[in-house]
């Protein structure tokens, strides 16, 4: 599926009647995550387009791009947590009444990470202080009449619906309906910028990150290995122990308050200097904080804008709170790998494959509206949602779970020690590698809020 996967991708990403030159992307290597979707084909297919992008932006007006190479097992683990620790361990990435229910007719997933959506959950279920007691308050509820009741209560839950159910879904049917990254011209730069080709073809790059767990810190992570000046933006509660060390690297992380005058002063100060602003807010948010698409425009013109949304851009769910895990319940993948492996318990896939499917794909998509920028003035914007790439695995369903994975050894490691805010690790190799093209990051891992929030 590799190649049908690079070629569906490639399309999607062409902006206009452009064309991408996948045959200068190659890809090495056999292993394959145990899936009963194409898992492997899909990290491989869109890392390499990411990487693809890169080499288009760093070539020359109407010149070929370098050769590309992906590397399949590595691509496959970093669509999983590449960060190995020397010494000390990685926070759980779950909130330990985070998981799968049996309710009264079928599963549902609670997503409780965030201390506010445990709050929302608790507050239908009642006080539970542990899972054990979470499911037996579940398993009083019908299924559907929970995940409504949680969801309005601000919260995040996905009952398990089969593929057909989606299908006929009015979200999965609106959804059906948009394309995987939906292009749109909103002006035209004064001065087209320069193509730069030097080992790092991002330097100078400006990206504004406003983006959470998990798909918007992958694409900006892919960004900043080339030299990109990515700062990333968080309010003053927000936290996200268990994914930090993965996703803040080579970025700087700084901290504001959009309720605040004076720090969104500061804020139309980072926005009219930025190239870039990559958001994973949900419809109507931005909105709601007085910076709506037309007021962006009007602090920077030239800004490219991109962003994601997990259940999608129109449909009753658009505004829907999502996440990958939550999304694989709603549209029948977990239900599909249950069905297949004859089990009792939803069967996920092997990694959150359509938060990092998605996040390379960003990735690749502010690459592309860059490179357009700089050769024509065109300003584009770009959307997507996890929902929408959930759609082009489904279509690669398998009849078999593959033909399996090597154990983790130290090739797989990086040489250099990285020097993270909680002690040193090692990183799994990238997976990508360009001729002429060093990769890089800046800043190790670190907290959030430890930086200014200036370019």
């Amino acid at each position: 599926m590799f190649r049908p996967f690079v070629d569906q991708l490639s399309q999607a990403l062409s902006i206009g009647d452009e064309s991408t030159d996948i045959g200068a992307l190659t890809l090495v290597g056999q292993d394959d995550l145990p899936s009963w979707f194409a898992v492997s084909d899909l990290a491989s297919a869109s890392i390499g387009l990411a990487g693809l992008a890169l080499a288009e932006w760093q070539a020359r007006h109407n010149s070929p791009p370098a050769k590309v190479t992906v590397d399949r097992r590595l691509a496959s683990l970093w669509f999983g947590m590449t960060l190995r620790p020397i010494g000390w361990e990685l926070p759980s990435p779950w909130d330990p009444i985070a998981g799968d229910y049996c309710a009264q007719d079928g599963w549902i997933r609670l997503h409780t990470n965030a201390p506010h959506h445990r709050k929302a959950a608790l507050h239908v279920l009642g006080d539970c202080k542990e899972a054990a007691n979470v499911e037996k308050a579940v398993a009083q509820w019908d299924a559907t009449a929970l995940e409504s009741a949680i969801v309005e209560a601000g919260g995040c839950a996905a009952q398990m619906r089969d593929l057909y159910a989606w299908r006929w879904h009015p979200q999965g049917a609106a959804v059906a309906c948009e394309p995987l990254v939906a292009w749109q011209q909103t002006g035209v730069a004064e001065r087209p910028g320069t193509l730069r080709s030097t080992d790092h073809p991002l330097s100078g790059i400006k990206v504004l990150d406003l983006t959470r767990v998990l798909a918007g810190p992958v694409a900006t992570r892919f960004l900043a290995a080339y030299g990109a000046d990515v700062l990333r933006i968080d309010p003053p509660d927000w936290d996200e122990p268990g994914v930090l060390p993965e996703v803040t690297l080579g970025k700087r992380c700084a901290g504001l308050d959009l309720k605040k005058a004076s720090d969104r002063a500061v804020f139309d100060r980072l926005l009219a200097g930025a190239d870039v602003v990559l958001h994973g807010y949900r419809p109507g948010a931005l909105d709601a904080l007085g910076y709506d698409a037309d007021k962006r425009r009007d602090i920077n013109p030239a800004l490219i804008d991109v962003s994601l949304n997990a259940y999608g851009w129109s449909g009753p769910w658009s505004g829907r709170r999502g996440f990958d895990s939550l999304v694989q319940m709603s549209c029948g993948i977990a239900a599909y790998g249950m069905a297949k492996a004859k089990s009792e318990r939803p069967v996920p896939l092997p990694v959150q494959a359509l938060d990092h499917a998605t996040g390379y794909l960003l990735a690749a998509s502010t690459l592309k509206a860059l490179r357009r920028r700089s050769e024509t003035g065109e300003i584009h914007s770009a959307r997507l949602s996890l929902a929408r790439t959930a759609l082009v695995l489904i279509e690669a369903k398998r009849p078999d779970t593959g033909s399996g994975f090597r154990s983790e050894s130290d090739d797989d490691l990086c040489d250099r020690l990285e020097q993270t805010d909680w002690g040193p690790a090692r990183r799994i190799r990238f997976p990508i590698s360009t001729a002429g093209t060093k990769i890089g990051w800046k800043h190790a891992a670190g907290n959030l809020r430890t930086s200014k929030p200036s370019w």
